[in-house]
């Protein structure tokens, strides 16, 4: 698992990005998000954990729960 903060989340297309602590920023979409987090409540600077997935656009953030 992978730590980061919730730098934006963009609630009316649904999806945000999250920061590692090296600077590393990962998208993420709604559906990649764990009950019971809920993207409705998400906001910056919270502290998730995640797993890394190879996408065609690059690597993206899914299994996203709180830290």
């Amino acid at each position: 698992m992978t730590t980061g903060t919730v730098k934006s989340v963009h609630s009316e297309s649904g999806y945000g990005y999250i920061a590692t602590e090296d600077g590393t920023e990962y998208y993420f979409h709604r559906e990649a998000l764990k009950l019971p987090l809920d993207f409705d409540d998400l906001f910056g600077g919270e502290h998730v954990s995640f797993e890394v997935e190879a996408n065609f656009k690059g690597p993206r953030a899914v299994e996203v729960t709180r830290a």
